[in-house]
């Protein structure tokens, strides 16, 4: 069925990995944990910090408690290398609490993708760093990161 194929499939050039990566974060800037979770296998695995957990209900949930603890988030993923079925990201994303106090997280992830594009595996490593509102640098309004604002490279992040 089309509707469980998400292009582009691996094995995954380097223009179809940052294609991937992409597309995964016009996704998660758009906070919407159950279109997130389709991009997931039924059954993928995740670490995320120190969570273990699977399949796309957990998913959503996760993802749903993530985004209501997390506000105002803004997300920037970037390739950093890809062979066969996995991609390796680094990205860093900006929030605050419900107190006000904004962070920007910084992590790598290691992504494995089955046959029609679905993520099966993904691995999350991430460290918050407490920040001044002033020193943000992911100011777009909700939604995916416009085409021209900087990555992270670009952004000495």
């Amino acid at each position: 069925m089309t509707e469980n194929i998400r292009p582009p499939l691996p094995p995954f050039s380097l223009e179809d990995a940052e294609m991937k990566v992409r597309k995964a974060e016009d996704a998660w800037n758009g906070k919407n944990p159950a279109a997130v979770a389709l991009a997931y296998s039924p059954d993928s695995i995740w670490r995320n910090r120190n969570r273990f957990f699977s399949g796309r209900a957990a998913i959503e949930k996760f993802l749903t408690e993530k985004w209501q603890r997390e506000c105002e988030y803004r997300l920037v993923k970037e390739l950093w290398a890809c062979a066969g079925n996995r991609i390796a990201v680094r990205f860093a994303y900006e929030w605050h609490d419900d107190q006000g106090q904004w962070f920007r997280s910084y992590g790598n992830e290691n992504w494995e993708f089955d046959m029609q594009g679905l993520m099966q595996t993904r691995h999350a490593s991430i460290n918050d760093w407490a920040i001044a509102e002033i020193d943000r640098k992911f100011r777009w309004p909700q939604g995916p990161r416009p085409i021209d604002h900087p990555g992270l490279s670009a952004l000495g992040l």
